[in-house]
């Protein structure tokens, strides 16, 4: 229970912090959490593609942002389309 509530919080943490780096670029609030919960999963899943690993809540914030941000810019590149 205790590692579904830091994946959400550390998800949640990560989909605000790529909104705000990606300025103009999210979907507000609500949805740049729950982009950031996805793109944690995202994000998971390229790294250890490329044999990476986040270590601790950092590597694992590291992980969400990069997941979430690149999420962020797929959904961009979609809308335009």
């Amino acid at each position: 229970m205790r590692d579904l509530v830091l994946f959400l919080v550390i998800g949640l943490v990560a989909g605000w912090l790529a909104g705000q780096i990606m300025k103009g670029h999210g979907f507000g609030l609500i949805g740049n959490l729950i982009v950031g919960v996805i793109g944690s999963v995202l994000g998971g899943y390229l790294f250890s593609l490329i044999g990476l690993g986040g270590f601790g809540w950092l590597g694992s914030l590291v992980t969400a942002l990069v997941g979430a941000m690149i999420l962020l810019y797929l959904m961009r590149f979609a809308k335009r389309a």
